[in-house]
């Protein structure tokens, strides 16, 4: 539910089961939850919780981009220190700023609300050492040094959340520490989004629809979970610490469940000078707590199409997208996208591969890899042709190739991102001996869909075709998603009355 206990690498047996010779990796898209933070919120300080956590040491590491009265550019070093106007000591003092201070008076490693910890940053650089173990020294898929040959290889993009950025460098500088980046390697490019444009997490400040769908669905768990013996048996351990003005815990309380939850696994991953009383930890409150906090945030995706197209359909798209780009020799090897525990079970509920019943909530520094293959008996396939007038550098892809080539622009983007009932004859028979296999937390995942006969690789149904896979993602995939995040306000949203189950469910 909290911190992410990650598997023994894979022995050489399980090694050759999993990436069979016969099949050759081509891309991998890397979808990471952040690391271990700080609550979003402070929460429970009446049952001794401090608000403010110590355990952030970058606040005495930060730099900045300053530039000089010539018009150079250089580097600022500087420490953060954060002030408050709560009165930690004495109540009747003037209203005058004062530090934050941790518990035992720490003030220069305190921590803002939800921000990445230090023990986030361990867990998100042992992500990307595990990545370089199985993909460089097992695989040998990518280099054991990055040059600027290779740069155009890795592609790293974020959402606006800095835990989530943050989170994203780490995991890089794991994959490839600084004593394995060649003297030419450029500084590496991390891309982003607006909020407005981003689709990496469901989006419910910038997508009006997806607001009003979740909020339908918040509503429909609290009615379903509110008088249930589950909360009840979580207000009988925890109750006396709710606030006079919510006293009873619930999904619509204030804090509201998952706010509780939130903070039961922030100290979970922590110190014991962040721990909650005992009865928070509860097993069974606990479980309680993950099972209505499951179904309210994520039942949308098992019962609503729209839900799924406008909550993540427009982050499948990329994926497929980048998928389809490689089969025509362009784009990337691999990507780390920096993203949120919303992302990685959206994804999964999206496809049929969660079950809100059953399944968890995606524990910190989580991570799904898509990972596109090709049958080594298929022919190679050309590469893609620059339109006439055009030229492009044949060898060296560098970051400006990887951002403005002609797999980039607008017209080739909408041919790679065409619907497959959409597309010729030709265009199909392209993606014909490659297979699409997800992997969620190191464990291979099936895609309900792709268990059919004929959409999956003989004898392993976690090898979806990638015709199939994108068939699957195709009906969830919004053509505009900006346009459909404003159409349909105000109409009824899906509440399981005609369950539009996932694709192959």
């Amino acid at each position: 539910m909290t911190t992410l206990v990650p598997r023994a690498p894979y022995t050489s047996q399980e090694l050759a089961a999993l990436y069979p010779n016969d099949l050759e990796l081509q891309q991998v898209q890397v979808i990471l939850r952040h690391g271990e933070r700080t609550p979003v919120n402070a929460r429970f300080k009446n049952a001794g919780l401090p608000a403010y956590w110590p355990y952030c040491t970058a606040a005495q590491q930060m730099r900045s981009a300053v530039m000089s009265a010539d018009g150079s550019w250089d580097t600022m070093q500087w420490r953060r220190r954060l002030e408050t106007f709560e009165r930690q000591v004495d109540a009747s003092a003037t209203d005058d700023p004062t530090l934050a201070k941790g518990l035992k008076g720490e003030f220069q490693t305190v921590c803002q609300s939800g921000e990445l910890t230090d023990r986030g940053r361990q867990t998100t650089t042992a992500l990307g050492q595990r990545l370089r173990g199985l993909y460089v020294s097992q695989l040998g898929f990518l280099p054991e040094v990055i040059d600027s040959g290779a740069a155009s290889s890795v592609y790293l993009r974020s959402t606006p959340i800095p835990r989530a950025l943050e989170s994203a460098q780490q995991a890089f500088t794991g994959l490839y520490p600084q004593n394995q980046r060649a003297a030419d390697f450029p500084t590496p490019v991390i891309v982003a989004r607006a909020f407005q444009d981003e689709t990496l997490y469901p989006n419910e400040g910038a997508c009006k629809r997806f607001a009003e769908l979740a909020k339908a669905f918040a509503n429909r768990a609290a009615e379903i979970w509110n008088p249930s013996p589950e909360l009840a048996y979580v207000n009988k351990k925890i109750g006396k610490w709710m606030p006079a003005d919510s006293p009873v815990a619930a999904v619509d309380s204030h804090p509201r469940l998952s706010g509780i939850m939130d903070t039961i696994n922030a100290t979970l991953a922590h110190g014991a000078a962040t721990k909650l009383p005992k009865e928070f930890y509860d097993e069974k409150l606990v479980a309680n707590v993950d099972r209505v906090c499951t179904e309210e945030w994520f039942a949308g995706y098992t019962m609503s199409n729209e839900y799924r197209k406008l909550g993540i359909g427009g982050l499948v798209g990329d994926v497929v997208q980048n998928m389809v780009k490689r089969t025509q020799n362009e784009g990337f090897k691999i990507s780390l996208n920096g993203c949120h525990d919303t992302t990685l079970a959206a994804l999964l509920a999206s496809l049929g591969a969660y079950d809100v019943e059953k399944d968890k909530w995606p524990p910190y520094t989580s991570s799904i890899a898509v990972e596109l293959f090709k049958s080594r008996s298929s022919p190679t396939t050309p590469a893609a042709t620059a339109p006439s007038g055009a030229v492009w550098p044949s060898k060296e892809k560098t970051w400006w190739y990887l951002l403005f080539s002609p797999s980039s622009t607008s017209q080739s983007s909408s041919s790679t991102r065409k619907p497959l009932a959409e597309m010729s004859s030709t265009e199909q028979a392209s993606l014909e001996n490659y297979y699409v296999r997800l992997r969620y937390n190191d464990r291979p995942v099936a895609i309900p869909f792709c268990k059919v006969t004929g959409r999956h690789r003989v004898g392993d149904e976690s090898f979806c075709t990638l015709a199939a896979f994108k068939e699957a993602a195709d009906s969830f995939t919004p053509a505009d998603w900006k346009k459909e995040c404003n159409s349909n306000l105000g109409a009824p949203a899906m509440l399981g009355e005609e369950v539009e189950k996932p694709p192959g469910l």
